[in-house]
């Protein structure tokens, strides 16, 4: 009995087990990847702001070489203007600075001092975050980004021309194969018609020679009866002489002379 029971508790345990809930976490949708603009300019993101750390400095600290962790700085050309200020000092004023460099993640830049934002009595530490500000910079990925939406569509272009091309290499051989078979249907079709006009042009003749003769029957009948009901004229012309010689008929020795009218 107590086997019994045991084989009940497993076949409950695996049926309702087969019939689970899975529950699943509702996730917030911060912190959640959005999907890809085609690497295009954001409207929602503020490009004039950004934060890099600086990896090395002259010893006047004058000279900085930033580290980023957004390569946008690569639009940065030399001159161009941006505004600093440390990460823990924002409520001091900015610092101004001019690119002198650009590298792949970093980028140099040449400050013209750093009263407005750092206690000149402090040293400078290398690793110090700065919160930057550009416009610039900002300018530079607009550009940038309507530049490459420009390359997407020409890329778009040639990769269907590629297509294409492609495409008729891969099925050269079928549409080779294709090809020859419509050019031989039209031949063949060619010379479906060809004998075709030909059977029909021995046809027209044969029904020509038939109406041939039956035209050169109906003209010789024609010509039998223009010359049967022809009528003649009463006159005579020449003396019956000759013709009653011919005819056997009671005639003069000497034909008499014709008559003068």
């Amino acid at each position: 009995m107590s086997t019994f029971g045991h084989f009940c508790l497993i076949f409950f345990l695996t049926f309702s087990s087969a019939f689970a809930v899975v529950l699943v976490p509702n996730l917030p949708s911060e912190g959640v990847v959005g999907p890809d603009n085609r690497g295009v300019i954001d409207p929602n993101v503020d490009y004039e702001r950004f934060s890099g750390r600086v990896t090395d400095k002259d010893d006047n600290s004058r000279v900085f070489k930033i580290k980023v962790e957004n390569n946008n700085s690569k639009f940065f050309r030399s001159g161009d203007l941006v505004l600093f200020k440390l990460n823990l000092n924002e409520n001091r004023d900015y610092c101004k600075a001019f690119v002198r460099n650009v590298e792949e993640f970093h980028f140099t830049i040449y400050v013209e001092s750093l009263a407005p934002c750092y206690s000149t009595s402090e040293y400078f530490r290398r690793g110090t975050v700065l919160n930057f500000f550009s416009k610039a910079l900002a300018l530079r990925v607009f550009e940038a980004s309507k530049y490459r939406e420009q390359l997407i569509v020409r890329k778009e272009d040639f990769l269907k021309q590629l297509n294409d091309i492609n495409h008729f290499i891969w099925n050269f051989d079928q549409m080779k194969v294709k090809r020859a078979a419509d050019y031989d249907e039209e031949i063949n079709r060619l010379q479906r018609e060809k004998r075709k006009a030909m059977d029909d042009m021995i046809a027209l003749k044969q029904e020509r020679l038939v109406l041939q003769n039956e035209l050169m029957k109906k003209l010789n009948e024609l010509d039998e009866s223009l010359l049967f009901y022809r009528v003649e004229r009463q006159e005579l012309m020449t003396d019956r002489w000759e013709s009653d010689h011919d005819q056997g008929l009671p005639f003069g020795q000497r034909p008499q002379n014709i008559r003068q009218r």
